[in-house]
């Protein structure tokens, strides 16, 4: 089937597709539709990147796509800071290695600020939700558990724990569940998690008795302190086993979808299994969805320090860059840096044109997809207008020329160049996120052009004029001569130049502006293709 013979979903976007199957399945399983509840796990325990926060955000786009379909729906954000810390996170401080194996949520606040390491990462996350417009239900862990939300449901799961530590075995091959029960108390001596291990349930009283043993966390073994006892599941701190706790959560919150990475596939298996069979509650529906990768190919990780996070790329992009990232696609890793701004700056301006007709495209599925995704990126809350469009790779050419009074000399130059015709409070904004990107980081790493021998030698030319001693007397005349000398079409050559310099088709006009660059640098710069 062609592109134009699909069918259009809701507008055009996997968001609308996969709420779409979300309903059918509802339907199909002859459930209530009156809440359709979604749901995003938020980790407490390092460093929040994109990556975290996208996993929220996406499951924020099925709440609008539901609600648009015309269903109540709400996020649920829930933050695991019961979670242990396993290892200390790149860059914080060496006495949070007295704390590993210890909930992140009875862990102090490096920073000072919070009441718990737990709360202060939630907090960085949550803080990124809000400058995006992301609207949510925040619920702890730590609340959760206290105030015995889950009671019922690990109750269930505990008397049921044999019959799911076999099914852990078989499913994932981790045989400890046939063991030890899938449930963690916090010890009461010396408040580890993971060296608590619990071998008894007594399910008259809801409460298991436990030891406080070993545990291997990452690579290493970590002791106990030897302490045995027993822990109320209605009261006292301890949390479930990952590959049983999503189950519970569904069933008590009733979650109807819930994205996940591939790197808890196989806990989501089991949890899938435990919620149809053991809680009997139709687990939710699910994408699987991959890790970003930072620019070497490595998963970006919280506690590596390789971390894109949210609130420093607000400081070089518009909230609207990373919700245009994080709704292009859902499926396929992707290596992810900062460098990725400015193409997503001027992305987010070419759709923008898609949707207000300034641009065609080819095919009506395409321009639906491509209007739809314009939509998500604005939350479904689409302005009235088109904003001013400035190439953001100019901006920040610019941004690095003038550092003084930086805001009101580019906008001079954006006027003299014919770019914008008034100052404006929006393009302000713009050139102060470029202008930071100008200040720290360097040059733009080169853009893959075709180019043709013709043109490579009409480039070796524009170099020679642009390193001479005396500057041209009319450059930009210079350039439209050398392009015909050498047999290239002048407008394809000054693309080419806008191709080179800016990473765009266009630009100002380009003899004024090389010379504002200054003809060496840009001579540099062009002395790579040739």
């Amino acid at each position: 089937m062609s592109e134009d013979d699909q069918k259009i979903i809701g507008r055009g976007t996997w968001i609308d597709k996969l709420a779409h199957e979300m309903i059918e399945r509802e339907q199909q399983l002859g459930r209530s539709t009156s809440m359709l509840r979604v749901e995003s796990g938020l980790g407490a325990s390092g460093i929040p990147h994109i990556g975290s926060l996208g996993d929220a955000v996406r499951a924020y786009g099925v709440k609008l796509a539901l609600e648009n379909f015309g269903y109540k729906s709400e996020l649920v954000a829930y933050s695991d800071d019961l979670d242990g810390l396993r290892k200390i996170p790149e860059g914080l401080p060496d006495w949070l290695g007295e704390h590993i194996a210890k909930p992140v949520s009875l862990i102090p606040d490096p920073f000072g600020c919070h009441d718990s390491y737990g709360m202060h990462m939630s907090s960085l996350l949550l803080d990124g939700l809000d400058n995006l417009g992301i609207k949510y239900d925040f619920r702890r862990a730590r609340d959760t558990y206290k105030n015995g939300l889950l009671k019922d449901q690990i109750h269930t799961i505990l008397t049921n724990s044999e019959k799911i530590g076999t099914k852990i075995a078989e499913l994932v091959g981790q045989e400890k569940y046939q063991k030890y029960l899938p449930y963690y108390p916090v010890c009461a001596n010396c408040n580890r998690l993971y060296t608590a291990e619990s071998y008894e349930y007594i399910p008259d009283e809801m409460k298991i008795k436990y030891r406080c043993h070993e545990a291997e966390i990452g690579s290493k073994m970590l002791k106990g302190c030897g302490h045995e006892g027993e822990a109320d599941i209605t009261k006292d701190l301890g949390k479930l086993a990952w590959k049983v706790e999503f189950a519970a959560r569904w069933h008590a919150f009733d979650i109807r979808f819930e994205a996940y990475g591939k790197d808890i596939m196989d806990s989501v298996r089991v949890n899938d299994w435990v919620s149809d069979e053991i809680l009997n509650h139709p687990h939710p529906h699910h994408v699987k969805y991959e890790m970003f990768l930072d620019k070497g190919g490595k998963k970006i990780s919280k506690s590596l320090g390789n971390v894109v996070t949210s609130q420093k790329w607000l400081k070089y992009g518009t909230p609207k860059s990373m919700l245009l990232l994080l709704y292009k696609r859902i499926t396929g890793a992707r290596e992810l840096g900062f460098e990725d701004i400015p193409t997503l700056m001027d992305e987010y301006n070419e759709i923008e044109d898609v949707y207000f007709g300034k641009v065609k495209l080819d095919n009506e599925a395409k321009t639906a997809r491509t209007k739809g995704l314009y939509e998500y990126t604005n939350l479904l809350n689409v302005p009235k207008t088109p904003s001013i469009h400035v190439n953001y790779r100019l901006l920040i050419e610019l941004g690095r020329i003038f550092k003084e009074d930086r805001v009101n000399r580019i906008t001079k130059k954006l006027i003299d160049y014919g770019v914008i015709k008034n100052p404006d409070p929006y393009i302000d904004q713009i050139i102060q996120l470029a202008g930071n990107y100008a200040d720290d980081f360097e040059e733009q790493e080169i853009m893959q052009i075709q180019i043709n021998d013709a043109t490579k030698n009409a480039l070796r030319k524009l170099v020679d004029v642009l390193v001479a001693e005396k500057d041209p007397e009319d450059l930009q005349n210079a350039i439209y001569n050398i392009a015909k000398e050498n047999n290239v079409l002048p407008k394809d050559f000054f693309m080419t130049l806008y191709q080179i310099i800016l990473g765009a088709s266009r630009g100002p006009k380009i003899g004024p502006f090389i010379m504002d660059i200054g003809r060496n640098k840009v001579a540099q710069t062009i002395g790579k293709y040739t």
